[in-house]
């Protein structure tokens, strides 16, 4: 590579800001999600998802299960140009019961948008993929969103995020009042305001801003309002933890911002911010070591697989992030799991379910590749010497239903579905262990999974099928000797078979797992597989 491209390659890294947003659900993550692509000219009308009967559906939601039912059931990956930056939206689905999918994600990422809903604050959902954030170790940015309706107090809000996620805080601005009384935000750094006119969408260039001076905000606010919001200021100035560029790069410390998504306000304020202050891509782990992006080689993996994108031509993507080097379409690359040499000549990015060929593509860059069925979700592709990028995180399924095909003649379509969905992780396969029967089990991380499968069977293979729901909440790898392992799969315990042959234990609750632990001390009962 000669000095002239390594500084191009150099330049295009250092432009591009690789993101996944992370909520619970009804936090407003679609409505922010196209904001920013509003602000980024990607698109000229944000559509508000208003519920499954919303007449309109949001940009980066394309199944039609999610038209119906106004929720993100996949994972989106879109990009757009702001100020001169590549930015790579991963719109991860924010409904109470996701996937694998949303999981492995966020682990394309370079970091995440944690978006919270103010009269909420930290749930569920949020803290389990904020689980994800932090096994990676990226930093995380938070966006408090909803300041337009009354909730939780800001302070009380920052003290959860302590409390309840373990990281520190940092607000870069903050509101003054809530709700009805919901005058603006506070910009710390600059000291001035940015007013808020409720019933108003607010563009960047229309919103009113004044200068922080006393005098000003006096005759704003009043003296009851800003004796509060001063008091608040300076017991974070005090007792706030200061900005510190290196524990946000830890994911120790979360920059926070307020606003409202809805209605335009505080978003651009944010992304500006966010562009700012979010890495771009950095060093990837392997088994040869880090990979850093401006190898010259190229190399990425697979983190996504999606079939039937476009039902009329019943296509397959793999969803690669590319790590290093630079990708041309038509180069040849080594598929290292499957030990040959393919050729990459249908490229494509993404905005939602819109797509376009494109010729080269950079560190960061997510793209789609035609697949024939050759990929699989963590697969490395490289130029140069071979090696393996780590392995992509599999987690133990927490529902199970037994799996039977309505019509015996479809049983072809049936087994294609099945092995097309499973290599998506969409869903996960096990088969019993003592049964003579090709019996299948389903076994999925979240209970929409169930809806998902039994919808793609029918639209995509045309195959009904029938689920009989299983007590089981727990999954557990047997690890052993072979005996040993035998000895327990063949008593009275529950054991099937993973799609590797490995041997897992079902138990129906928590007891169940510690009398197993306590009743066979020589296993090991691992909650992801064994490799």
């Amino acid at each position: 590579m000669t000095d002239k491209n390594k500084n191009n390659l150099k330049k295009e890294i250092e432009r591009r800001r690789t993101f996944a947003i992370i909520s619970h659900p009804d936090a407003g993550k679609t409505t922010l999600t196209e904001k920013l692509l509003l602000f980024g000219g990607a698109i000229r009308l944000a559509g508000a998802v208003k519920g499954r009967k919303a007449q309109k559906t949001a940009t980066s939601d394309w199944m039609e299960i999610e038209k119906q039912r106004g929720i993100s059931v996949t994972s989106s990956a879109m990009q757009f140009t702001y100020q001169g930056i590549k930015v790579n939206i991963l719109d991860t689905p924010g409904h109470q019961d996701f996937s694998e999918d949303t999981y492995r994600t966020v682990t394309a990422a370079d970091c995440a948008v944690m978006l919270l809903d103010a009269s909420r604050g930290v749930e569920e959902q949020t803290k389990k993929l904020f689980a994800v954030c932090r096994m990676r170790g990226i930093p995380i940015f938070t966006f408090i969103n909803k300041l337009d309706r009354d909730g939780k107090e800001p302070l009380e809000l920052l003290e959860e995020l302590e409390e309840v996620l373990d990281i520190r805080s940092c607000p870069m601005n903050w509101p003054i009042g809530m709700g009805h009384d919901f005058k603006g935000i506070y910009d710390r750094n600059l000291n001035r305001v940015e007013l808020y006119k409720h019933g108003s969408y607010h563009e960047r260039d229309e919103v009113e801003v004044v200068d922080g001076n006393r005098s000003a905000l006096l005759d704003l606010l009043g003296e009851s309002l800003y004796e509060k919001v001063m008091e608040d200021i300076e017991l974070l100035d005090i007792a706030g933890d200061p900005f510190d560029m290196e524990q946000v790069q830890k994911g120790e410390l979360t920059p926070v911002f307020f606003g409202s998504a809805i209605n335009n306000f505080g978003v651009q304020t944010f992304l500006d911010h966010f562009l700012k202050l979010a890495p771009a891509p950095v060093a990837r782990v392997s088994d040869i070591g880090p990979i850093e992006p401006t190898n010259e080689h190229f190399s990425g993996y697979v983190f996504k697989i999606q079939a039937n994108m476009n039902p009329a031509h019943r296509d397959r993507i793999a969803f690669l992030r590319i790590c290093s080097g630079v990708f041309t379409k038509g180069m040849a690359v080594s598929h290292v799991r499957a030990g040959k040499t393919i050729k990459l000549s249908q490229p494509q990015q993404f905005f939602a379910q819109d797509r376009e060929m494109v010729e080269d593509a950079y560190p960061g860059d997510i793209i789609g590749l035609y697949d024939p069925g050759v990929f699989k979700i963590g697969d490395t592709l490289c130029a140069g010497a071979n090696f393996v990028y780590d392995e992509m995180p599999e987690f133990a399924p927490e529902h199970f239903a037994r799996v039977t095909v309505k019509d015996a003649m479809k049983y072809k379509q049936y087994h294609k579905g099945v092995d097309q969905l499973t290599d998506e992780g969409a869903i996960q396969i096990y088969r019993s262990y003592n049964s003579g029967m090709d019996e299948m089990i389903l076994g999925v991380v979240g209970v929409l999974q169930y809806e998902v499968f039994e919808y793609r069977m029918k639209a995509e293979y045309g195959v009904d099928v029938t689920m009989q729901h299983l007590p089981y909440e727990y999954a557990r790898w047997i690890g052993g000797t072979k005996k040993q392992v035998e000895g327990f799969a063949g008593g009275s315990n529950v054991v099937v078979r993973d799609k590797e042959d490995r041997l897992v234990a079902l138990f129906q609750n928590e007891f169940g797992l510690r009398w197993a632990q306590e009743r066979y001390p020589e296993l090991e009962f691992y909650d992801t597989p064994l490799k």
